[in-house]
């Protein structure tokens, strides 16, 4: 009985696949499935692709993410060993809320974009002018030292919202905690030649010798169309036709050079609390 019942299924199937086969090379249910299986086929190799890509992709971003350090402290140019460059910096995971560094994490591998998802790791933000929703309790910070060993830059990772995007950086800070060597975004999504200006080396230039704050202590860096009582030491130029881009700027640099971001620490860098 059963040998009956699996021949007729053969018989049965022999019979659909012949019925397909006969059908004309231009009726629907060939295109159909001719369509589906290219489908099939091209989603397997793009999967198989991106998997067995991934390990490069992660290598470009994270030797994308070194030369940008390397820049922002003005340590690369053409031709530059980036390894052996980058290996002069210390990177270092930094508590927030205490300005400390701590020893929880592994610096080369703790991922602080990720961890401002985890809610063990991270803080909703009320006042949020950055526009990150999220603030991870620490941050991999790169410490360069001149060679007695003293602290000559500190590389600090800086982003938030500008016009269509979510603008990644560095700001490199001087050992006094208060003058700014350098900016430098290295991921973003702002309009060419508008928003996108943040990444011409004149704006960029603008930045080196400026300062946080006043003697006071009061923040004052501002990214303003016009330059603020505080005087230009504290004045960095709008990007022209790009007010939404500047305000961003403005916004994430104020945010993170604040007391929601590093004030605590790079007050305990001006004391030499390190």
């Amino acid at each position: 009985m059963a040998e009956h019942e699996n021949e007729t299924d053969m018989n049965n199937s022999k019979s659909f696949l012949g019925k397909f086969f006969a059908l004309p090379t231009d009726s629907v249910e060939k295109t159909i499935f001719v369509a589906v299986m290219l489908c099939l086929v091209a989603s397997m190799v793009v999967s198989t692709a991106a998997v067995m890509l991934k390990p490069i992709q992660e290598a470009n971003k994270a030797r994308d993410k070194q030369i940008n350090v390397l820049q922002v402290a003005g340590k690369y140019q053409a031709g530059t060993d980036i390894e052996k460059a980058f290996s002069a910096f210390e990177p270092q995971v930094l508590e927030l809320a205490t300005g400390k560094i701590v020893d929880k994490f592994d610096a080369k591998t703790f991922d602080d974009k990720a961890a401002a998802s985890d809610p063990e790791l991270s803080v909703p933000l009320e006042d949020d002018p950055a526009g990150i929703g999220r603030k991870s309790k620490y941050k991999v910070i790169y410490i360069l030292r001149d060679d007695q060993g003293k602290i000559d830059k500190v590389i600090l990772p800086i982003h938030g919202y500008g016009l269509w995007s979510t603008l990644y950086g560095f700001i490199a800070m001087e050992e006094n905690g208060n003058d700014i060597y350098g900016l430098q975004f290295y991921q973003h999504g702002e309009t060419p030649g508008l928003g996108a200006e943040i990444d011409n080396p004149k704006w960029k230039a603008l930045w080196s010798g400026k300062k946080l704050a006043d003697d006071d202590g009061k923040l004052q860096i501002t990214v303003a169309k016009t330059q603020p009582k505080a005087g230009k030491d504290f004045y960095i130029d709008a990007l022209s036709g790009a007010t939404l881009t500047s305000n961003g700027v403005d916004n994430l640099v104020r945010f993170w050079m604040g007391e929601q971001g590093y004030k605590t620490f790079l007050d305990n860098l001006k004391a030499g609390d390190m």
